[in-house]
């Protein structure tokens, strides 16, 4: 997994897929934690992204690095149930504490890819299994 969170830091920002309905729906997104052996990622219980994770949790994120390789993670979207993740991503990241508290009401649902592959890609040649 940190060959993942390695690839994802250094991209900076990654894009991740998700269906609605039968559209795509593709966002960027930067905030991203490795803990317990998982690339763990945030998405606001209030926002679109999280339904459409919830009705089909296969997704794809997607990114480059500098060098020009770049990274396909695809899986199956699975939330954490254990609160600390979140805590962990909010110590993190203090600022999301404006968004997610029990004033707003927002809570911040983490998750991780199972059945996931990542391949990293370069420009030209074959591309490098991440999970291996």
């Amino acid at each position: 997994m940190s060959k993942v969170n390695d690839f994802l830091t250094e991209a900076g920002v990654f894009y991740l897929a998700t269906v609605d309905g039968d559209q795509p729906k593709v966002r960027p997104l930067g905030a991203h934690m490795e803990m317990d052996d998982k690339v763990l990622f945030g998405v606001g219980d209030f926002k679109d992204v999280y339904k459409q994770l919830r009705l089909n949790p296969k997704v794809e994120i997607a990114c480059a690095k500098p060098d020009g390789h770049w990274l396909r993670y695809t899986g199956k979207a699975v939330f954490e149930t254990d609160p600390k993740y979140a805590e962990a991503s909010l110590e993190a990241m203090p600022q999301l504490r404006n968004i997610y508290n029990d004033e707003t009401g927002h809570k911040l649902m983490m998750f991780h890819l199972e059945d996931a592959t990542a391949v990293d890609i370069p420009m030209m040649g074959e591309g490098e299994d991440l999970l291996k």
